[in-house]
């Protein structure tokens, strides 16, 4: 029998107040995870299959969010995290073991913004 993939988010859209920096952030943290060439946008916005990112302003203001990307090893993990620091964000949690279940290998970067940024491998199903 196959298991069935179940999506339930077509797509995430991030309004920042620090868009140069917020750019800077997401294509480093997007190459940690060998996705650096699927990653389209210009000098105003930011867009990778579902990941939509641009200016705030006073219609749309900036984003508070938790969201976590999927990394595929533990060296992807630790290699966001990484990329995330030395491209403008902050520590949240440095890479390891999180007692959330088993397996569960995270790290968290607040943005430019001060979205909470996760990045996870899930050693149990990895």
């Amino acid at each position: 029998m196959t298991k069935k993939t179940l999506h339930v988010l077509d797509h995430v859209h991030l309004r920042s107040v620090n868009l140069d920096k917020a750019i800077v952030f997401y294509r480093a943290v997007f190459e940690a995870l060998g996705l650096s060439k699927e990653v389209r946008g210009g000098r105003d916005w930011l867009e990778l299959d579902g990941f939509y990112l641009d200016q705030a302003d006073a219609n749309a203001p900036s984003s508070r969010i938790h969201l976590a990307f999927i990394a595929n090893s533990r060296e992807e993990v630790q290699a966001f995290h990484a990329a995330g620091l030395r491209a403008g964000g902050t520590d949240n949690g440095a890479p390891g073991l999180r007692d959330y279940h088993p397996g569960y290998y995270a790290a968290f970067v607040l943005d430019p913004d001060g979205n909470n940024i996760e990045v996870k491998f899930d050693e149990e199903t990895g």
